[in-house]
């Protein structure tokens, strides 16, 4: 489908493409239900959306479900399930194709899946990736301006969001037939402390649940259920944080996975799962594949790979690793390019040169954009804050030598940390070539040679 929409762009003149371009996708969206059967209709669907935190929602939210007996299937930017297998997400799509988001629906039916959950993105409700699911459940994880530069502006951003929960507000309620999940009310669930809440939860939708961690009572509107959690302390075996009064120790880094958590528990919640059953749920999970996940190889400092790829992500990172402790930071980073988020490339240097003690930038998705031009650009925001090239920043276009450059400056107790693509399997190259790749593996592969010598 998309050689076909190349094909067209090539021989149609681009004001006449852009004007007919929402038909076609609204079409394609159609199609793709019809040859499919419409499978969202068959099973309780879960939407997650928001800036931040999406996939690791997701994951905590499958697995939690999955936990308690129920058949799950997902989609996200790190993992695939069809509920009988699960696998890396190999596509360098966040919300996949519309033909092949529905025949993964498609597929979760056969296996005998009672939910499906779909992170769900401002670009693919865009291009009406969203439409022709009928989704029951929809989480807004919060907003900040992100893909401007795609969307023209913040306003135009946040309005796509809003359109999956319009979506929700249209839908079709479902009589499904599941023994253990009978008559789901339509559902939004709102990150209440976050700017734009009121905006999000202000629809028409049967019932509605408002996560907050602030200490003041929040004024509920008519249908609004309050769920309070917060976040207690970071200890040796990870986060521990109040949900719902049931207290929660998480196996996970990170301050911020109390708020990923909290979202899955909410799901839970409008599921039917009581507190016990969620917290028995998210307390057996160990990690998230690219998640701030560690490499052990028997090497005596500390490796982390993450996605985050945007500066406030970069920054709860750095928290994250602050209260590790460690000798020294090394981190490895870089930027997007095919005209993506150009204005981020600064900011990210800037959160580096101030949170490493030695920044590497390096090549990471190019497009069709010089790879050198982005590192010089990410390069820039590091040396406003006291970088000095080639003494604590380095500019490396190949990434495998880069990740190399780290480990080999890397010394007792000190972190490196990799960030920008997690799990990803791929860097994207011009013309639309893609060259395999997965920060996790070379990380590994690298550590044997240095270990060999």
């Amino acid at each position: 489908m998309n050689r076909i929409l190349i094909f067209i762009k090539k021989i149609i003149p681009e004001k006449i493409f852009l004007f007919f371009q929402p038909a076609y996708h609204f079409g394609m969206g159609f199609l793709a239900g019809l040859v499919y059967g419409f499978p969202s209709k068959k099973m309780i669907v879960v939407g997650v959306t928001g800036t931040t935190g999406k996939t690791t929602s997701v994951y905590l939210t499958a697995k939690m479900l999955k936990k308690k007996g129920l058949k799950v299937g997902y989609t996200s930017t790190a993992l695939l399930s069809d509920g009988k297998k699960e696998w890396l997400n190999d596509k360098k799509m966040t919300m996949l194709g519309r033909f092949f988001t529905q025949k993964m629906l498609r597929k979760m039916v056969k296996n005998g899946c009672q939910v499906a959950i779909v992170e769900t993105t401002s670009e693919g409700i865009r291009q009406f990736r969203h439409r022709f699911i009928n989704y029951d459940i929809v989480a807004f994880t919060g907003i900040y301006p992100e893909h401007i530069e795609s969307h023209g502006s913040f306003k135009k951003y946040k309005n796509e969001k809003l359109k999956l929960f319009k979506h929700l507000e249209k839908s079709r309620h479902k009589k499904i037939k599941f023994s253990n999940l009978r008559n789901i009310s339509k559902t939004i669930i709102v990150n209440g402390d976050d700017k734009y809440a009121n905006e999000f939860g202000n629809f028409k939708i049967a019932r509605k649940i408002i996560f907050t961690k602030k200490n003041a009572d929040v004024l509920q509107k008519e249908k609004e259920e309050l769920i309070k959690y917060k976040f207690l302390e970071v200890n040796n075996t990870g986060v521990k944080f109040l949900f719902d009064n049931e207290i929660v120790q998480l196996k996970l880094l990170g301050e911020f996975n109390a708020t990923n958590a909290t979202i899955a528990g909410c799901v839970g919640k409008a599921l039917g799962l009581s507190r016990q059953e969620i917290r028995r749920g998210l307390e057996k999970i160990k990690n998230i594949p690219g998640r701030l996940e560690k490499i052990e190889e028997g090497q005596d400092f500390t490796i982390i790979v993450d996605y985050a790829f945007e500066p406030k992500a970069l920054e709860k990172l750095y928290e994250t690793v602050d209260a590790l402790g460690c000798r020294k930071i090394i981190h490895v980073l870089g930027s997007t390019g095919g005209g993506r988020d150009i204005a981020r490339r600064k900011p990210l240097g800037e959160v580096a040169g101030k949170g490493a003690d030695i920044a590497i930038i390096a090549n990471e998705d190019p497009y069709d954009d010089d790879p050198m031009e982005i590192i010089k650009d990410v390069a820039e925001g590091a040396r406003q804050v006291g970088k000095n090239e080639k003494e604590n920043l380095f500019l490396i276009e190949d990434r495998q030598k880069a990740i190399e450059k780290a480990l080999e400056m890397a010394e007792k107790n000190d972190i490196v940390l990799i960030t920008g693509k997690g799990s990803e399997q791929a860097i994207c190259l011009k013309n639309g070539k893609m060259q395999k790749w997965d920060d996790r593996e070379v990380v590994k592969k690298l550590l044997k040679n240095i270990n060999s010598v």
